[in-house]
């Protein structure tokens, strides 16, 4: 990092709820529904009973409302470049995951996304911001890497996205580095790790319970962490795959009614924008984004 500018600021995240800086999205120009995965292709698999249509109109609008939230709560939006080839790369939170000693730089196993890391790759060089390390034993995605506390990172990995191999390497890293990583196993149906479970606030996580293995709801629980439970119906939708933006502030969606329901009685304000276009193409508001800096928690 050169620039005068750029040395002023310290880029990566001990924690995921703490107060959110800057944020790295995408641009939604060439989206379309395909086949990406079990819960794209829910929805395509189902439209001639639901009825539901892609309309890009829509979901460029949905986009932008999600950007204003962002913007009207302090936080810079930064946007990976848009590739007519790479026409999901906007899911930011994959082709990369932020670290406390820099990015990540992941191995997407999608046809669809594999070369997602070039426009990532081409971001952080462009902004001067460091790459700690590049994903290359099996394929690794950024939705599984979740920070839960500073010093504690749960991993996952289900096998069609990214692989036990790939996410056994990133926690050895974790490692040598002086923190904890937990791996563990999810159902394919979830993705990733963040389609289960997400810190919303120090030892409190919004998480699908029903759906974690027992040992590490048990694990968790012994690490002092409380649970804001979803159920299956709403996480299966990505209830639980929201942000946290800081102080007791929270982007969900409105697919998730309950929660945002509960979470508003424990006194957090709730932001809830209609994001169906991406809930039903495969990603909530938390797989659109990746945190850059966050205030320490």
């Amino acid at each position: 990092m050169n620039t005068p500018s750029s040395r002023r600021v310290h880029w990566g995240i001990t924690n995921d709820y703490g107060p959110l800086r800057d944020v790295l999205l995408g641009k939604p120009e060439f989206y379309r529904w395909i086949d990406a995965g079990p819960i794209a292709m829910r929805t395509l698999n189902n439209r001639q009973y639901t009825g539901v249509e892609f309309n890009i109109q829509t979901a460029m609008a949905q986009h932008a409302e999600m950007v204003s939230i962002y913007e009207s709560a302090g936080v810079k939006c930064h946007y990976l470049d848009a590739d007519e080839a790479l026409h999901r790369n906007f899911f930011a939170r994959d082709s990369s995951a932020m670290t406390p000693w820099g990015a990540l730089i992941c191995h997407m196993q999608l046809k669809s996304r594999r070369a997602d890391y070039v426009t990532a790759i081409r971001f952080y060089q462009d902004n001067e911001i460091p790459i700690w390390r590049y994903a290359t034993a099996g394929h690794f995605e950024g939705g599984d890497f979740n920070i839960l506390e500073p010093g504690f990172v749960l991993i996952g990995f289900c096998g069609e996205r990214s692989e036990r191999e790939g996410s056994e390497q990133v926690a050895g890293w974790v490692g040598e580095m002086g923190w904890e990583a937990v791996v563990a196993p999810i159902s394919r149906e979830f993705v990733h790790m963040d389609g289960l479970v997400v810190p919303v606030a120090p030892k409190l996580l919004v998480a699908c319970t029903d759906a974690m293995e027992d040992w590490l709801v048990s694990l968790l629980r012994e690490r002092g962490f409380e649970f804001l439970e979803v159920g299956f119906a709403e996480a299966k939708n990505l209830g639980v795959n929201l942000v946290s933006l800081g102080n007791d502030r929270v982007l969900s969606m409105r697919g998730a009614p309950d929660l945002n329901e509960r979470l508003r009685s424990l006194g957090f304000e709730v932001f809830d924008p209609d994001m169906s276009m991406f809930t039903l193409g495969g990603g909530g508001v938390h797989c659109l984004c990746q945190a850059l800096r966050r205030d320490e928690a």
